[in-house]
């Protein structure tokens, strides 16, 4: 197998048992070795009292681009360690794309980060330290 059907077959196996995302509209568009990019469109029921989109949908989006790109190995990971940095606010009706980049992996440790934008703007800066634990998705 390739490191891209290794990639795309891990997804697949994740995807049936992540609910979390699929209930706020989480899409999973692409994943590749150590990267992914997933999407959603924020919704009047994500707003803060503000008026835009909650921070919590913001790192939700962010975290699951990030742990499909360290699950791309069919090796299981979780999060060890995130920090995410809001820089602009996100508007209801905005569709979100987060794309997720491994910077390095070595042993059973990751890092990774993601940039949230909306048609180019960056909204958000997250970072993502893995931690591969036993266990194979297929």
């Amino acid at each position: 197998m390739t490191p891209e059907e290794i990639a795309r077959k891990s997804a697949e196996a994740m995807r049936p048992d992540d609910r979390a995302p699929a209930a706020i509209g989480v899409v999973v568009e692409t994943v590749g070795p150590g990267e992914a990019v997933a999407s959603m469109v924020v919704t009047a029921a994500m707003a803060n009292g503000h008026g835009t989109c909650h921070g919590g949908y913001l790192f939700a989006l962010a975290d699951t681009a990030f742990a499909y790109a360290c699950n791309s190995y069919n090796q299981r990971a979780v999060a060890q360690h995130c920090a995410i940095s809001f820089l602009t606010p996100a508007q209801i009706g905005m569709k979100l794309v987060a794309t997720a980049r491994e910077r390095h992996r070595a042993e059973r440790s990751g890092i990774y980060d993601v940039e949230v934008t909306a048609d180019g703007v960056a909204i958000a800066e997250f970072r993502g330290h893995s931690r591969t634990v036993p266990g194979k998705l297929f």
